[in-house]
């Protein structure tokens, strides 16, 4: 809306028919007075104002808008038939008028820069929406990152908190798994060398009373066997600097530890040249005497159980990543031709005290795989096998050459 303010009716409603032809809603004031209390109450795109009139004048009005903050930005055109010299001119322009208009007026002209001036107005409203739609999707993501930031380091500080706990935890498991260890062991061994004292001295003519004990030092041996098993896998939680190891090494200490059972069972074993990595050897050795001793164990009835131990280089960290003579992983398959296993179990080989055989014919504490996974993962590598029941099984390990944090 746009408003006139002129002191003589005649030139109101005249001009006042010619803007509403155009279809420009209009207000109406005769006196300066009137329209600075109508100003003050309803927000004008445009004020055309005549300069000469009784009372406050034209330049009156408009210095008073100007000093005013919530008036100051609304445009003014004089509009003028008797001061129309240049300094009535210039003293329009800076009393902060936008525009002087002289009479005679041109209509045409008149209604095109009221047309623009009501455009500007329109588009300074449009900004100032968007302005303030800016301002409020500011503050809100400004809060949300402030809450982000708020949560992230309270989530922070927990898991800190709980690291440390569980650092301490782990601490206290492994001091608990040693005396476990001892506590558990003393008595077993005593159990052992009493029962062999027993049997030595005191049951030499009776069959049947030889094999009660026999079956309790089996059982005392078994024990004993879980509980190195348990301490070993309770030690993998601790903290081990890696070295260079030259797996070749490593793995012709485990096959001299396995010399009498591969002699007693008749068994072949191959191997390829192994590479030289970053590894915690204590651990890969482990690995590598589980997986064999295990290919020894369920080896079956074959006549000569082979067992094939390869590598190779590859050049991603995928169990079947793409041969590279430049890879930074190896490949590592330990196989064998013993009874293997039906692949739908495969899940469960790898979880401690999981055992897919029958503990009376194949002894076992069902720990060794979940050691070997676990010592794997700690050297940042993965572990898998495939096998076919009755076709034998292969275990295969993929591992970094470089030690990664």
């Amino acid at each position: 809306m746009i408003l006139i303010v002129d002191d003589v009716k005649a030139n109101i409603i005249a001009l006042k028919k010619t803007l509403e032809l155009h279809d420009i809603e209009v207000d109406t004031a005769e006196s300066g007075e009137e329209a600075l209390k109508k100003i003050l109450k309803i927000n004008y795109c445009l004020i055309i104002m005549d300069v000469q009139m009784p009372g406050l004048d034209g330049f009156e009005v408009v210095k008073i808008l100007s000093g005013n903050k919530k008036t100051k930005e609304i445009p003014v055109i004089f509009l003028s038939a008797i001061s129309i010299e240049k300094k009535y001119i210039f003293k329009g322009y800076e009393t902060g008028a936008v525009d002087y208009v002289t009479k005679p007026v041109d209509t045409d002209l008149l209604i095109l820069k009221v047309k623009t001036f009501i455009k500007i107005y329109e588009q300074k409203n449009e900004l100032k929406v968007m302005k303030d739609l800016l301002s409020k999707e500011i503050k809100i993501r400004k809060e949300a990152q402030d809450n982000l930031e708020i949560k992230i380091a309270e989530r922070t500080k927990e898991l800190v908190l709980k690291n440390e706990e569980l650092e301490l935890k782990n601490h206290e498991l492994q001091q608990f798994s040693w005396v476990v260890s001892h506590d558990l062991n003393e008595p077993l061994r005593k159990i052992q060398i009493f029962i062999k004292i027993i049997k030595e001295l005191y049951l030499v003519p009776d069959a049947k009373a030889i094999d009660y004990v026999d079956r309790t030092v089996k059982a005392a041996e078994r024990m004993q066997t879980l509980i190195t098993d348990l301490l070993a896998y309770s030690r993998l939680s601790s903290k081990v600097q890696p070295e260079k190891t030259d797996l070749n090494v490593v793995l012709q200490e485990v096959l001299t530890d396995f010399d009498y059972l591969i002699e007693r069972k008749n068994a072949v074993i191959e191997t390829s040249e192994l590479p030289t990595i970053d590894s915690i050897p204590s651990q890969l050795r482990q690995v590598f005497q589980n997986l064999i001793g295990n290919a020894l164990k369920f080896s079956g009835n074959v006549e000569t159980p082979v067992i094939k131990i390869t590598s190779e280089l590859i050049k991603t960290k995928d169990i079947d990543g793409e041969v590279s003579s430049d890879g930074k992983y190896c490949r590592i398959i330990v196989a064998d031709n013993g009874i293997g296993f039906d692949e739908i179990y495969l899940d469960r080989i790898f979880i401690i005290f999981q055992s897919l055989n029958d503990r009376q014919t194949y002894e076992g504490t069902g720990i060794g795989l979940a050691i070997a996974k676990k010592i794997i993962e700690k050297h940042n590598g993965l572990i898998t096998a495939k096998s076919q029941s009755g076709k034998g099984a292969s275990f295969i390990m993929v591992l970094p050459l470089k030690y990664e944090n």
